[in-house]
C-alpha cells in the first residue's frame, strides 16, 4: 500500500476530529439532543396550515390543505392551525399526548434566499454581519461548553458522511452515516495499518478512539439489522435510520444531528397527497420511531428539533409548486416537554393576510432561530448567559419555555 493511500484511508476515517467524550454540566444530567435539519427548505405552510386564513386558500388554489372536517383536510390542533394529514399516525398522536410542538414564524434574518448560504449560516450560529468562522459550528460550540463541567459525559455524533459544518470545532465529535447497510469503508485490516502508521504519535490515542467508536457503532447497527430480517420493524426510509439513531443515542451518544434531503418542491409538490405529503409520511414515521426506540425513560430526557434552512413562497407558483422564501417552522418534540409548550403552536405570531407577508411573499421571521436555540439550551443544560455566549455570541435568549 502507498503512502498516499493510507493517507486517503485515514482522511475516510469515522472519527472526525476523534470521538473522545465531553463533559457536561450538572445541570446536562441526562439530557439528549438531536437536530434534525431538513435541507432544501420544506413548505411550512401545507406542514402547519394556517387553516383560519382565508388568505392561504386565495394564495393556493391547488396545493392548499382544505379545513379540517372536510375530506383529506388539515388535522385540528387549535382555532388557526392545523396539521398535514399525512401525519396522522405519527406526529399528530404526539401532539395530543403533549409530546410534539410547533413553532411557527421561526428561521434566520439571512435574507440570501441560498440552500447553501442560509444552511451554513444556520449551521454556524455566528452573528450575520461579522466574517465567517467555518471552523466553529453552534452545536460543537454548545459540546466545549458543556465539556467544561465536571459531571456528566456528552458524547456528540453526526450521522452524516461527512461532519457537519454545526459540528466543526474543538470539541471532539464522531460522524457517521446510517443509512443503506452502514457499512464501513474501511475492513480491520486497513484500521490496523492506520493505527500502526500513528502509533507513538500525538495522534495515535485519537485514531484509536476513532475506530473504537465506528466498531460500537456498527455492532449495534448489525443487532438492529438481524432484527429487522425477522420482520421486526420497516427495512424502507428514513425510519429505519431514525430508529438507528435511537440505538446510538439511547445507550452512547447524548447530542446528534443528522440531516434529510429532497424538500425543494419547486414543481408539483402536490397538496393532501403528493410528492411532498410522501416526505412527510416518511419524516413523521421517522420521528415517531426514533421517539418508540429511545423507550419511555430515554424519551423523557429527549429533545428533537426539526429545522430547515428557510421556508418557501406563501402563494403558489405556475407550476403547482413553491419557491424560496424566508420564515419557517420548527418541530420541537419530546417525552418532557412542558405544559406550556407540549401540544401548542408556541412563539410570538401573527394572523396571515397580505399585508404581514415579509416582502409581500414570505413569512416573517418572528422567532429568530438562535435566540429560540439559546432559550432551550439555558433550560435543558442551565446555561449561564457568559456560557451561552460562548455558544451564540451577542444573542438574548428566547425563553418559550420548551422543557
Amino acid at each position: 500500500m502507498q503512502r498516499r493511500d493510507i493517507l486517503k484511508l485515514a482522511a475516510a476515517a469515522p472519527f472526525a476530529g476523534a470521538a473522545a467524550k465531553v463533559m457536561a454540566a450538572p445541570s446536562a444530567e441526562g439530557a439528549k439532543l438531536l437536530v434534525v435539519f431538513l435541507r432544501g427548505a420544506y413548505d411550512c405552510s401545507n406542514l402547519l396550515v394556517p387553516t383560519s386564513s382565508d388568505f392561504y386558500y386565495a394564495s393556493r388554489p391547488n396545493i392548499a390543505i382544505a379545513r379540517p372536517g372536510t375530506p383529506n383536510g388539515a388535522l385540528p390542533l387549535d382555532g388557526n392551525w392545523g396539521l398535514h394529514p399525512a401525519l396522522a399516525q405519527s406526529v399528530m398522536p404526539m401532539f395530543q399526548q403533549k409530546q410534539a410542538s410547533f413553532i411557527a414564524f421561526a428561521g434566520t434574518d439571512d435574507l440570501t434566499r441560498s440552500h447553501f448560504e442560509t444552511q451554513d449560516s444556520i449551521e454556524l450560529g455566528q452573528a450575520l454581519d461579522k466574517r465567517r468562522d467555518y471552523r466553529s459550528g453552534f452545536l460543537n460550540r454548545l459540546a466545549g461548553v458543556l465539556g467544561a463541567g465536571p459531571v456528566t459525559d456528552v458524547s456528540p455524533i453526526a450521522f452524516t458522511d461527512q461532519l457537519p459544518i454545526s459540528m466543526r470545532g474543538s470539541a471532539k465529535a464522531a460522524n457517521m452515516a446510517l443509512a443503506g447497510n452502514a457499512r464501513s469503508g474501511i475492513d480491520a485490516r486497513q484500521s490496523q495499518v492506520i493505527t500502526a502508521m500513528y502509533r507513538n504519535t500525538t495522534l495515535a490515542q485519537p485514531v484509536a478512539e476513532g475506530f473504537q467508536v465506528r466498531d460500537e457503532v456498527m455492532r449495534a447497527v448489525q443487532a438492529e439489522m438481524d432484527a429487522a430480517s425477522r420482520n421486526a420493524m420497516s427495512a424502507k426510509g428514513f425510519e429505519l435510520v431514525a430508529r438507528r439513531m435511537a440505538l446510538l443515542m439511547r445507550d452512547r451518544f447524548d447530542l446528534g444531528f443528522v440531516d434529510v434531503g429532497g424538500w425543494d418542491t419547486h414543481v408539483g409538490q402536490g397538496g393532501a397527497t403528493g410528492y411532498l405529503a410522501n416526505r412527510f409520511e416518511e419524516l413523521g414515521r421517522g420521528v415517531a420511531g426514533f421517539a418508540q426506540e429511545m423507550g419511555d425513560d430515554a424519551w423523557r430526557q429527549t429533545v428533537v428539533v426539526v429545522i430547515s434552512e428557510f421556508g418557501r413562497t406563501f402563494r403558489e407558483n405556475g407550476n403547482r409548486g413553491t419557491d424560496h422564501g424566508h420564515g419557517t417552522v420548527y418541530w420541537v418534540l419530546g417525552g418532557g416537554l412542558s405544559a406550556q409548550a407540549g401540544g401548542r403552536v408556541v412563539g410570538e405570531q401573527q394572523a396571515l393576510t397580505q399585508a404581514t407577508l415579509f416582502q409581500n411573499r414570505d413569512y416573517p421571521v418572528l422567532n429568530e432561530y438562535r435566540a429560540v436555540f439559546g432559550g432551550l439550551f439555558q433550560r435543558m443544560y442551565g446555561l449561564s448567559p457568559a456560557q451561552l455566549a460562548k455558544v451564540f455570541d451577542g444573542v438574548a435568549p428566547r425563553d418559550l419555555r420548551l422543557v
